[in-house]
């Protein structure tokens, strides 16, 4: 079976290796409620340098990208900044669900309950 796309959004900080993490953590968990993770903040920092300014301008395009093949927008953490409001808008003006995390793994669990009372 084919997952859709789920495009990851967080509050993101400076330091790299914690971001890794959480967006590990995250992408786990999107996963397994049946969802492709997408987390560019895994993967654009490898090849991309966020001081060049033509390559910062880049990897937000490609992130863009990214979001508008996503069939959902999953907002994480416990603050909204203002990137996640840009992502949040984009997926807005795109008609792309957008819900948090809690909201995938609540549905998710639902999903179970209903499936086991079928049985």
């Amino acid at each position: 079976m084919k997952r859709p796309l789920a495009y990851i959004t967080a509050p993101w900080s400076e330091d790299k290796c914690e971001n890794a993490k959480a967006a590990a953590r995250y992408c786990r968990q999107v996963y397994d409620a049946g969802y492709s993770p997408v987390c560019p903040t895994m993967f654009l920092p490898l090849f991309l340098t966020d001081s060049i300014p033509q390559e910062h301008t880049d990897g937000i395009e490609m992130a863009r990208d990214y979001l508008r093949r996503a069939r959902v927008l999953v907002v994480c953490g416990d603050e909204v900044t203002e990137s996640m409001k840009d992502d949040i808008a984009i997926a807005e003006r795109l008609h792309i669900t957008a819900t948090t995390l809690d909201g995938i793994l609540t549905v998710k669990g639902q999903g179970r309950d209903k499936s086991k009372s079928h049985r």
